[in-house]
C-alpha cells in the first residue's frame, strides 16, 4: 500500500479529486496518509477532514524556505508517507525537499509544459494566441514546472475564451489526468529516461 501526501495551500479541488480517486480504487492500492498545508484558513483542510483524513497545518511564520520545508518532511516521515502531490501547493520546493524525496514528488500544471510555466498559465495562453493548451502532470525536479512529464491532455482555446473559462474546462481535465498519471506510478509500471518517463505497462 502505497501511503501518500497531498500538499495544498488554497480549495484543495485537486486534492478531493484525488482522494476521492484513492477511495474509489482509480488508484488502487494506496492510500492518503496525511494532507497538509502551509495556510491556516486553506478550504482544502475542511474539505480534506469531511473525507476523513488526516490534516495538518505547518504555517511558514516568517521563516526560511529550507526551514519550513524541513519541518514539511519531518511530518511526511513520520506518516511513512512514500509519495507526495502537490495540489495548489503556492510554495517552491527546497532542493533539500526534492533530493530527500526523489522521483516522489509530482505536480499538475494548467498548460501543455514546457509552455507557460509559472503563474498565470492561462493569461499567458490566452495572450500568446495559441488555439490548444490543457494540463501536465510531472515530477517536481529543481526546476520550476520543468520535471520529467509523466501525461498530458489537450483543452482547445475558444475564442470567445476568458482566462476563467480556459481554467474551468482545464480544472475538468486536471482532475481526471492527476488521478490517471497518480495510479500509473503507484502501480510502479513505468520508466524514467532521462526526461521521458515511459508507460511500462503498454
Amino acid at each position: 500500500m502505497v501511503r501518500i501526501g497531498i500538499l495544498i495551500s488554497g480549495r484543495g479541488s485537486n486534492m478531493i479529486a484525488l482522494a476521492e480517486a484513492v477511495r474509489d480504487e482509480r488508484i488502487p492500492n494506496a492510500t492518503v496518509a496525511v494532507v497538509i498545508s502551509d495556510q491556516p484558513d486553506a478550504a482544502g483542510l475542511e474539505r480534506a477532514r469531511n473525507l476523513g483524513l488526516q490534516t495538518l497545518v505547518i504555517q511558514r511564520r516568517g521563516r526560511s524556505r529550507h526551514e519550513h520545508d524541513r519541518e514539511v518532511i519531518a511530518a511526511l516521515k513520520e506518516r511513512d508517507v512514500q509519495l507526495i502531490r502537490l495540489a495548489g501547493y503556492m510554495r517552491l520546493l527546497s532542493p533539500q525537499f526534492i533530493q530527500t524525496f526523489p522521483n516522489a514528488i509530482l505536480n499538475i500544471h494548467p498548460s501543455l509544459l514546457p509552455c507557460f510555466p509559472g503563474l498565470d498559465a492561462q493569461h499567458q495562453a490566452i495572450d500568446h494566441g495559441v488555439k490548444w493548451s490543457g494540463c501536465t502532470v510531472h515530477f517536481v525536479d529543481e526546476t520550476l514546472d520543468g520535471g520529467p512529464i509523466i501525461a498530458q491532455r489537450i483543452v482547445p482555446v475558444l475564442d470567445g475564451d476568458t482566462e476563467d473559462s480556459l481554467a474551468a474546462r482545464i480544472l475538468v481535465e486536471e482532475h481526471r489526468l492527476y488521478a490517471e498519471a497518480v495510479a500509473l506510478v503507484v502501480s510502479g509500471k513505468y520508466e524514467v529516461v532521462g526526461r521521458r518517463v515511459i508507460n511500462t505497462s503498454e
